[in-house]
């Protein structure tokens, strides 16, 4: 089986004054389209505004830079919006069924990376927005007659409320133009600032590694993902992990830069790169992934496709190697006795993050 597993960039699809929309596309980095992943990435700039939208594809929103972020979602059947706030750091759920718009009502950018699941799109490997406002929104895809009909306008009011709005994707609002306010409330359930966790693991001179699964944040179980936060000091490595439970993993790298080795059938390598700030891979089911980073450090969020993942760890107390019997590890890789147990021993001492060689 060949897979092109080779990280990518996000190209621009929009950009206008209020910002710019970036996404992975399935035809440049095929592997999305066999994964089932995607990915976009949306630049807001102050006072900027994405117009309230669907899509076919649940996913999860990583807040890159920014403060002032605010966005309204809207479920099927409820009677109002719920407004919530974003920050740099924070993980918020984007169910399929949910409409949503996106504002920035600080005085910097703000930069939202959009992962997600892609079983049920349009186009397998890419999300697919439906936009309510705008050019390419659904009104004006309806006629003056069944807008007003619809909306009880007389043909006047419905054409001007199909065509008032010229913006295509995000606009920027006028200064001084309010938006809502957002709910601590409803910001505490539905947002999880994820930088601020407690870490799962956190090794001296290595990192960290932070999961955010069903158990920890219920509201990530609407979208059906997880996700995993890994900051790696410099020269630090993330050992070789798989995932026992079939799920796929797509890696954002948000600061820094490092290199990724995978390992995938019959042993062989099939990726061994660079990875650099910007870059998505994708991390195909039951493959084995290590990173290290550079001198000056990597961060970075991996999606995984399932709310409850289950890794397989080669170091560590929980290491396959050591739950081997010592006979079979010493048959398997064909080893002394002396050299399994210093093997083993080394194992055990070890920890999922490695800091640097001396």
């Amino acid at each position: 089986m060949e897979l092109n597993l080779s990280p990518k960039f996000a190209q621009k699809i929009f950009e206008g004054e209020g910002g710019t929309y970036y996404s992975w596309s399935s035809t440049e980095y095929e592997l999305l389209k066999e994964a089932k992943v995607g990915g976009g990435r949306l630049l807001l700039q102050p006072r900027g505004f994405a117009f309230p939208h669907y899509a076919d594809s649940n996913k999860i929103g990583y807040v890159l830079q920014g403060s002032g972020g605010v966005v309204g979602m809207v479920y099927p059947k409820a009677s109002q919006e719920m407004v919530l706030k974003l920050k740099a750091g924070d993980i918020i759920p984007v169910p399929s069924r949910a409409i949503s718009w996106w504002y920035n009502d600080g005085e910097s950018e703000l930069e939202i990376l959009f992962v997600g699941e892609t079983s049920k799109a349009y186009v397998p490997g890419e999300f697919t927005y439906f936009l309510l406002a705008g050019t390419l929104g659904i009104l004006g895809g309806f006629s003056t007659e069944f807008n007003s009909r619809a909306y009880n306008l007389n043909n006047e009011e419905a054409e001007s409320l199909a065509k008032s709005q010229a913006g295509v994707l995000l606009i920027k609002l006028r200064e001084g133009q309010k938006m809502p306010q957002p709910c601590k409330n409803s910001t505490d359930k539905m947002v999880y600032d994820i930088d601020a966790a407690s870490p799962d693991f956190h090794v001296r001179n290595a990192g960290s590694l932070t999961s955010l699964t069903e158990k920890r944040f219920p509201f990530i179980g609407e979208v059906g993902l997880s996700a995993i936060l890994v900051k790696l000091v410099g020269n630090a490595m993330a050992s070789p992990i798989y995932a026992a439970d079939s799920s796929v993993g797509v890696i954002y790298v948000a600061k820094g830069s490092g290199r990724i080795q995978v390992v995938g059938i019959n042993g062989a390598s099939v990726l061994d790169t660079e990875l650099k700030a910007g870059h998505l891979c994708v991390v195909p089911r039951f493959f084995v992934a290590s990173t290290i980073a550079d001198g000056e450090g990597m961060e970075y969020l991996s999606m995984i496709t399932t709310t409850q993942p289950l890794f397989g760890e080669f170091i560590g107390e929980t290491s396959v190697w050591g739950a081997l019997s010592p006979q079979v590890l010493q048959a398997s890789l064909n080893l002394t006795p002396e050299f399994e147990q210093v093997f083993r021993t080394k194992i055990k001492q070890s920890t999922i993050l490695v800091p640097p060689q001396d």
